[in-house]
């Protein structure tokens, strides 16, 4: 028997309405077509599913059973298919992003807070992991990442301004190294070397007019969390390279001294990332657009 569960949407009409006309006017189509496919379902069938007269629609035994069966499943189907639609029209349901830490943490979370705040339906879910995770085969929604390691298949959006690093040190660890004036006298100090979940050491970069530097520093001390880097560099344990926003709090109780500031110059900064979204939830629209207008 081939039939299709979308052959006994004529049938859940006519039975609904009991008439064949009012069934046909809410498919939008003819008395005639919707006769037609009652019709086929009973040859299909081999079973008489109502009965007609010229005035009236009625259903058979077979029909009342069918009907009796067919119609919570039906039902349950077009709340479904209303609750879909609700993610379609509505700012509802969970959004997920990954996001490396000091992403999350100094451009994402000041923004999804006041998302939130807009949008209080909305969950939002943020997994933070410096690991260059596939957002979509993780079922991430969307993902933040410095702009050199987004693939270039993804849509990407800035998150604020460009960063600026600070090269930092503790003034007991000054008292005992005379400070770097360039960036190459880096090379003679004891500097806390940062590395990628990856593997790969991050090289501190310098800027000044056209002059572009970087130095691949040494020392004994390596870390993958720029949270230690600078714990490390607060205790004396040589030069750290980290965001300023970390430093900065640091640099102004005179805990630490910023050092080539000259050098320094503004870097490409963190973006959230995602695929292409062609039936993205409403709520995801809402976080792009906000995100947009807020950066």
């Amino acid at each position: 028997m081939n039939v299709k569960i979308s052959d006994f949407e004529p049938f859940i009409a006519v039975a609904t309405f009991r008439s064949f006309r009012l069934a046909a006017e809410a498919a939008g189509v003819t008395s005639s077509a919707m006769s037609h496919s009652i019709r086929q379902l009973e040859e299909r069938l081999k079973v008489r599913l109502f009965n007609r007269t010229t005035r009236s629609v009625s259903l058979t035994d077979a029909g009342h059973k069918l009907f009796e069966s067919l119609s919570p499943l039906f039902n349950h189907a077009m709340d479904a298919i209303e609750a879909i639609n609700d993610y379609r029209a509505t700012p509802i349901g969970t959004l997920r992003i990954n996001a490396v830490r000091l992403g999350g943490r100094y451009r994402l979370a000041p923004l999804v807070a006041g998302f939130n705040k807009d949008y209080p339906d909305v969950r939002v879910e943020i997994i933070q992991d410096d690991n260059l995770v596939d957002i979509v085969s993780s079922e991430y929604d969307a993902g933040v990442r410095l702009s050199d390691i987004i693939e270039k298949d993804m849509i990407s959006i800035p998150l604020g301004q460009p960063v600026r690093y600070a090269v930092v040190a503790s003034p007991e660890y000054l008292q005992t190294h005379t400070s770097p004036k360039q960036p190459q006298d880096l090379l003679n100090h004891s500097c806390i070397q940062f590395r990628y979940p990856g593997g790969r050491s991050y090289q501190w970069q310098f800027g000044r007019d056209n002059e572009r530097i970087e130095i691949n520093v040494k020392g004994m001390l390596e870390v993958n969390d720029l949270d230690v880097a600078l714990s490390l560099a607060l205790n004396g344990a040589g030069i750290s390279y980290v965001l300023y926003e970390m430093a900065e709090p640091h640099i102004h109780s005179r805990k630490l001294v910023s050092l080539l500031e000259d050098w320094l110059t503004d870097l490409p900064g963190f973006y959230l990332y995602y695929s292409n979204r062609k039936y993205a939830s409403a709520a995801f629209q809402a976080f792009v657009e906000y995100i947009k207008n807020h950066h």
